[in-house]
């Protein structure tokens, strides 16, 4: 029987309240599709069809459903790391190999990502080959599964191990103000992966070939030089080796920028629509959204890393979360696995920001494009991921990075003229 202090109790009341808004949230947004499951929405009935409709409703259903039991899953994970004495038994089967302090950490934190990557399969397993199966999105094989596991295993040591030891170090000798050093260290380093990701990372995962001269490629490059940007290339990338699902995006930055296309996108859209979804994406970088994203990301580590420089000072935040030794290392993996508990209710204000973006990158795109050619796109790629037309609106308040599609597409019929 495991004696809880009443820190441990506030922790146990923080997992519970997290859990339970989650559960209520994911039990609306089901509801409410039901509800909308025999009829789609006025605006999308000579677009979609009831079988379509249909289709990505019991789609999002399912992935809620088992989304909730995944999620109190990782639950009685978090305890068992924390309560249970998870963090204190890998920590002394660590240390009797007798390493270096800074050894010790590194190995811990490696060992710590390790487990925690075995434990999420059955979700990966569940969620691959059974629901994007079951609803013939999944082209993955077991093989490039497998394959995809292995390359990101020996990549997540790589880069993994000397940032860790770069960290511990930095945490073990440079004073009071360590976490201003590890700050400007860990921001050198992402500002490092987003430059060599494009040409180094991506293409160990996917091939990349340019986009063939055509239709297509005329209207990217028109647009291109009409919003005055410069990209090191136009990339289709071979999505649909493991994904029905389409999507375009930007990689890199400065002179080292890409533009990606999934094969399944141009294969799914036409040309005039290709373009009004690169103009959207382009809206993000022209309105500074990326900017924007990556400095908000610096300032929370910054601010996260000063919270764990004090908190790491204090025996009430190893004990409230169970652990009972109090290592360098023990403070940053504790952070990092109980973090998330406390930051959650901040959620709806991030996806609020991003809301925003995506009305501000839909408002460029109907200024330099066609905004009745990207609504007809929106409408393929809905109805081409399954997406659900009739998300309810609190779960879509607090989760959605993106406008509720009628909301956007209501929106950018105001550009129409």
């Amino acid at each position: 029987m495991v004696n809880l202090s009443m820190a441990s109790k506030i922790f146990i009341s923080a997992v519970c309240l997290k859990g339970l808004v989650e559960a209520y949230l994911d039990k609306r947004n089901i509801k409410h599709i039901g509800k909308n499951f025999n009829q789609v929405p006025e605006e999308f009935a000579d677009k979609i069809t009831l079988e379509d409709h249909q289709k990505a409703a019991r789609y999002s259903m399912e992935k809620l459903n088992k989304g909730q039991l995944f999620n109190f899953i990782g639950y009685i994970i978090l305890i068992g790391w924390t309560l249970l004495g998870g963090l204190d038994a890998l920590n002394k089967t660590i240390t009797s190999f007798e390493l270096s302090p800074l050894l010790t950490g590194t190995v811990f934190l490696l060992a710590f990502s390790f487990i925690n990557s075995i434990l999420s399969l059955p979700e990966s397993l569940y969620t691959t080959f059974v629901i994007e199966e079951k609803y013939g999105f999944n082209k993955t094989t077991i093989k490039t599964f497998i394959t995809d596991m292995l390359k990101g295993s020996i990549l997540g040591l790589i880069i993994g191990t000397p940032l860790i030891y770069g960290i511990l170090w930095i945490m073990e000798s440079l004073g009071e103000y360590w976490w201003a050093y590890a700050w400007a260290f860990l921001s050198i380093f992402q500002l490092l992966l987003m430059w060599i990701y494009p040409t180094f990372i991506a293409p160990i995962f996917n091939k990349f070939t340019e986009l063939e001269d055509g239709e297509i490629k005329d209207r990217i490059l028109a647009l291109l030089k009409r919003v005055d940007f410069e990209s090191k290339g136009l990339f289709v990338m071979d999505a649909s080796r493991r994904s029905g699902h389409g999507n375009a995006y930007f990689t890199g930055f400065g002179k080292n920028k890409r533009i990606v296309f999934f094969d399944t996108l141009i294969n799914s859209l036409n040309a005039t629509e290709v373009e009004a979804v690169l103009a959207h994406e382009l809206g993000h970088f022209k309105r500074k959204h990326i900017l924007k994203m990556m400095i908000k990301a610096f300032v929370f580590s910054f601010i996260g890393l000063f919270i764990l420089g004090q908190l790491m000072q204090t025996t009430w935040f190893f004990e409230m979360h169970g652990v009972h030794s109090s290592e360098t290392y023990m403070a940053l993996t504790l952070f990092i696995l109980v973090s998330g508990v406390y930051t959650f209710f901040i959620t709806p204000i991030s996806s609020w920001a991003s809301r925003k973006y995506e009305f501000e990158a839909d408002e460029f795109a109907s200024q330099n494009s066609n905004p009745q050619e990207l609504i007809n796109a929106l409408v393929k790629m809905y109805k081409d991921n399954a997406s659900t037309l009739t998300p309810d609106p609190l779960y879509s308040a607090f989760y959605h990075s993106h406008p509720p599609a009628l909301t956007r597409v209501k929106f950018l019929e105001t550009f129409i003229k």
